[in-house]
């Protein structure tokens, strides 16, 4: 299950982000209007599906000149976007 909550313009993200949490996580990122913080402190596991969403806000953010900062990424979902050129395409801190 997937904790998702907005905080002082942050979004922080917990548990397990994949296929089943999808649209809770799209209702979210869809209001993001700004440049935006992501904090991955508490996330546990991050799957394509999840991967997808946190894709499309930064392609929509990037057309109004914004962009995602992904912050306090764990070893292993670090690997996730380094293995799929996303620390190519996101900030991450």
């Amino acid at each position: 299950m997937l904790d998702i909550r907005v905080e002082d313009g942050q979004v922080f993200l917990a548990g397990i982000f994949d296929a089943s949490q999808v649209v809770t996580a799209e209702e979210v990122f869809d209001k993001v209007a700004d440049s935006t913080v992501v904090d991955f402190t508490k996330l546990e596991y991050i799957s394509s599906a999840g991967l997808s969403v946190l894709l499309r806000t930064q392609k929509r953010l990037s057309e109004e000149g914004g962009q995602l900062t992904l912050r306090n990424l764990s070893s292993h979902i670090s690997d996730v976007f380094r293995f799929a050129g996303f620390d190519l395409i996101f900030q991450i801190e």
